[in-house]
């Protein structure tokens, strides 16, 4: 498989096609997270050295995978229980205050649904670590969304993310891909991202019905969401899995 990976600062014009051919890549209520506009809207503007698109020459016209990034500074000793919200607002907070990156976090590495399955993310993996070390860091970090932990959301997220294949790599594809890449396992950030809606919102974003207060087992979330009918709303806080790469 020949791909060749760029970012928008050195392919602009690929930005119109990062949506193209990724409906399905994530459950439609993950595109409810808040903070997520607050990077998506700005990403291609404001970080185009650390949004990635690859191209495969057979098809030159799209996008076989995306991934972002986003630089940000961080001194505090261990990385926030907040993961994904939290680096968005903190790199959001930094640019606006003016304050030097000392660090990049790693957002989404997303493989067109159609190409999964052949080794295309640990080849994004590798071009976001090559493009960060490049601009002077010495580390990524990544609150990652491990793609096994559906199947299993009434486990917690760190009894989870502690199972082991006999070899010692993680028994989740995509921490594994990480940790096989130079990462490091660190630690849970229990409350990752937040989305919060209205019944109605919910019943729109999955089909189901919505209709019990308690907790409701939704296809593709890592957790519960949980319902209060009598307050007519529902939430959803998802762990996610820290890890660092030293570049």
């Amino acid at each position: 498989m020949t791909l060749t990976i760029m970012t928008l600062a050195e392919r602009p014009d690929l930005a119109p096609l990062l949506d193209d051919g990724f409906d399905g890549a994530w459950p439609p209520f993950m595109l409810w997270d808040p903070m997520g506009s607050v990077y998506y809207a700005v990403a291609d503007e404001l970080y185009p050295e650390f949004v990635f698109a690859a191209v495969d020459p057979a098809e030159p016209d799209r996008v076989v995978a995306r991934a972002y990034a986003v630089p940000l500074r961080w001194t505090e000793d261990e990385l926030p229980d907040g993961g994904w919200d939290r680096m968005i607002q903190r790199a959001t907070l930094g640019r606006l205050t003016g304050s030097t990156p000392n660090l990049v976090s790693a957002l989404e590495i997303c493989v067109r649904p159609d190409r999964r399955g052949e080794g295309v993310s640990a080849l994004m993996l590798a071009a976001m670590r090559a493009a960060v070390a490049r601009h002077g860091f010495d580390t990524l970090v990544a609150p990652v969304r491990p793609s096994g932990k559906a199947a299993v959301p009434d486990v917690p997220m760190a009894e989870y993310a502690a199972r082991r294949r006999p070899d010692g790599l993680p028994e989740d594809p995509w921490l594994r891909v990480h940790v096989r890449a130079g990462g490091v396992v660190e630690r849970v950030a229990p409350r990752s991202m937040a989305v919060t809606g209205t019944l109605a919102d919910w019943r729109r974003w999955t089909g189901l019905p919505f209709d019990t207060s308690g907790p409701v087992h939704v296809p593709g979330a890592l957790a519960p969401v949980l319902v209060d009918v009598a307050h007519d709303h529902a939430a959803y806080v998802e762990a996610n899995v820290w890890v660092r790469h030293r570049l």
